[in-house]
């Protein structure tokens, strides 16, 4: 593991300010991964063939396309720059497939390909090609390079303030920097230049993540009742899905991954979806089915820490580490492909290799992009690398909804990392408080962690009714249960986790 750790934390990190590219860098060479050759050709540019016609609109209006169309487009738009290596805009489009193409793949030796065609667009049109500069913010935030992002976004909108597409790169940008004042600010601009389903679906992920989980809900229902191709239809429905699973609700988020997948059976992240649903739901064997298919067409290291852990929790420790292996592997690739994978590397070195490397790796990333879902690693790495105190800091940052910028996650991870780090600081009323409210939130949020939930709270007990002389304490209506937060909003509804 050290050498791992050192062969990452050697590795070069690759630039991270765009200052002065949109001139001097955009003279170098931009040979389309040694396959395009840039001929002189005055002829004007021809109009795209039919066949990838759907999915030129979708990746030029920030809309999911399948992997199948995007293979027609970009085969079309790789031939056309071949014969007019001096239009823009297919350089644009073709950075862009290759962008999405990369995402939906895990491929990311997509990604540099991307880089320059997207360069090649800005040197054959430098000035106001915010098709381009889009392009490159989307690269930007596929990567996880969110500073990045930010820039070629708003070097976007310098050039076109009206362009609707710069604005969801803009919101993904500051969510990952941890600014969710800053993207609802942007939302709401968003809002007014334009609606349908993209607006629809960019707006349920800022109200998921300020806690507006009912609204999000209506966003994202809303979204693929009017989206407008199976793939887009899709993508909506995988993400209502995500929603329901991270409000407990195993049922109904295996029948939105369901149906997305019924819409595009070649949407990988549906299946890992049903794969998670259905191992909370105990149909273990089509859960581990479920996984494999989704990791054979998109191996993706997230995709394997969760098969990896879902092995790990029945007993199969060597079929988890040869997904662990899988994630290193991916991980390194991902790297070459200039994408950062620091984040889901120190959550899986905090819980399964080197917690050291893992606060390393988490305290370089928050000095870079100090997101929520950062703060929450680096937390847990802290506590697992036995800081306590620190570690504490940190899971409040990533919980107190209040405080952090405008964020509001609700997160059972997140929770029971934080009563996790209490309960270690001997903190037993809070660590109870922040143990029920994980299970409440989602019970099945982990094969792994979940139980130990349950366990540490069973071992904790009921708060004592006794207490210190001149105290006041509410009445509560009605007796705690073990596992979960008291119910003070009416009857549950089986199969669901109260809001």
């Amino acid at each position: 593991m050290k050498t791992q750790d050192s062969w990452f934390r050697g590795r070069t990190r690759r630039a991270r300010t765009v200052t002065g590219v949109l001139a001097g860098s955009l003279a170098g060479s931009l040979v389309l991964g040694g396959v395009l050759m840039l001929l002189p050709d005055d002829r004007p540019p021809a109009a795209p063939a039919p066949g990838p016609a759907a999915a030129r609109a979708a990746v030029t209006k920030g809309v999911p396309a399948s992997p199948a169309d995007l293979s027609v487009l970009i085969g079309d738009r790789e031939a056309h720059v071949r014969r007019h290596p001096r239009d823009a805009g297919s350089w644009a489009v073709l950075g862009a497939a290759y962008v999405e193409q990369g995402r939906l793949t895990a491929d990311a030796g997509y990604y540099p390909k991307a880089e320059r065609a997207l360069r090649a667009s800005l040197k054959a049109r430098p000035r106001g090609n915010a098709q381009a500069l889009d392009g490159l913010a989307a690269l930007a935030n596929t990567r996880r390079d969110f500073p990045a992002a930010r820039q070629w976004a708003e070097a976007a909108l310098r050039a076109d303030r009206k362009r609707w597409t710069t604005y969801p790169l803009l919101i993904e940008a500051y969510t990952g920097l941890g600014d969710h004042k800053a993207a609802r600010r942007t939302l709401d601009r968003l809002q007014e230049l334009k609606s349908g389903p993209p607006v629809m679906a960019r707006a349920a992920a800022v109200y998921w993540d300020q806690g507006w989980r009912e609204d999000a809900a209506a966003q994202l229902s809303d979204a693929a009742a009017s989206a407008g191709s199976p793939a887009e239809r899709a993508a909506w429905l995988e993400r209502a899905g995500q929603l329901a699973w991270e409000r407990g609700e195993r049922a109904a988020a295996l029948r939105h991954f369901r149906e997305a997948l019924r819409t595009d059976p070649d949407l990988r992240a549906a299946q890992a979806g049903e794969g998670r649903a259905l191992a909370a739901l105990g149909r273990i064997s089509e859960a581990l089915s479920a996984y494999r298919a989704a990791l054979a067409k998109q191996p993706s290291p997230a995709y394997a820490l969760e098969l990896g852990e879902l092995y790990e929790s029945l007993g199969l420790e060597q079929a988890a580490r040869v997904q662990y292996e899988l994630l290193r592997q991916r991980v390194r690739l991902a790297a070459a492909g200039g994408a950062d994978e620091e984040l889901l590397l120190g959550r899986f070195e905090a819980d399964h290799g080197d917690a050291g490397s893992a606060v390393r790796r988490l305290r370089a990333e928050w000095r870079r992009q100090p997101s929520i879902a950062v703060a929450d690693a680096l937390g847990w790495a802290l506590y697992r690398a036995g800081d306590h105190e620190e570690a504490l800091r940190f899971a409040v940052r990533a919980t107190d909804r209040e405080k952090e910028n405008g964020g509001g996650v609700r997160s059972a991870l997140y929770a029971y990392h934080r009563g996790m780090i209490e309960r270690a600081l001997g903190k037993a009323g809070p660590a109870r408080r922040h143990l029920q409210e994980a299970l409440r939130l989602n019970p099945w949020f982990s094969p792994l962690h979940a139980p130990l939930a349950r366990a540490v709270l069973k071992r904790l007990g009921e708060p004592s009714d006794r207490l210190p002389h001149g105290v006041w304490a509410p009445d509560r209506s009605g007796p705690e249960v073990p596992g979960r937060a008291p119910d003070r909003s009416g009857p549950e509804v089986p199969g669901r986790a109260p809001d």
